[in-house]
């Protein structure tokens, strides 16, 4: 779905207007900029998403019709219409931890020189 359709649907939800969510919902998708597909949502679309979206907007969303929206419930239903559930990062990661690239597991070697200057 698009911010646009997400907002629409906090409309039938919570009455109001799309300008009253389109932010938070926008801010959900932006991420579609590093990768322009579905693989986007594992950055944001995640219980710890959720949390985040709270840090930036609050707890709640006074809509124009000045109800109280909590941003916690508008977060869990964006993640929700796109992806069936609310996931953690954990279930983003699994995948990952199955099957690594290479470069994912290398450890690379720190040098420090250090010079120490009398004065």
């Amino acid at each position: 779905m698009t911010p646009l359709k997400h907002a629409e649907s906090s409309v039938r939800r919570w009455g109001g207007s799309v300008t009253d969510y389109i932010d938070l919902h926008d801010w959900f998708d932006e991420t579609k900029a590093f990768t322009g597909d579905w693989t986007h949502r594992a950055l944001r679309h995640h219980s710890a998403g959720i949390q985040w979206a709270v840090e930036k907007f609050g707890h709640v969303i006074v809509n124009s019709k000045g109800n109280n929206v909590p941003v916690k419930m508008l977060a869990e239903q964006h993640v929700e219409e796109d992806c069936g559930f609310i996931p953690t990062v954990q279930d983003y990661l699994k995948a990952l931890s199955k099957s690594p690239e290479p470069w994912m597991l290398k450890v690379g070697k720190k040098t420090m020189t250090a010079t120490l200057e009398i004065v």
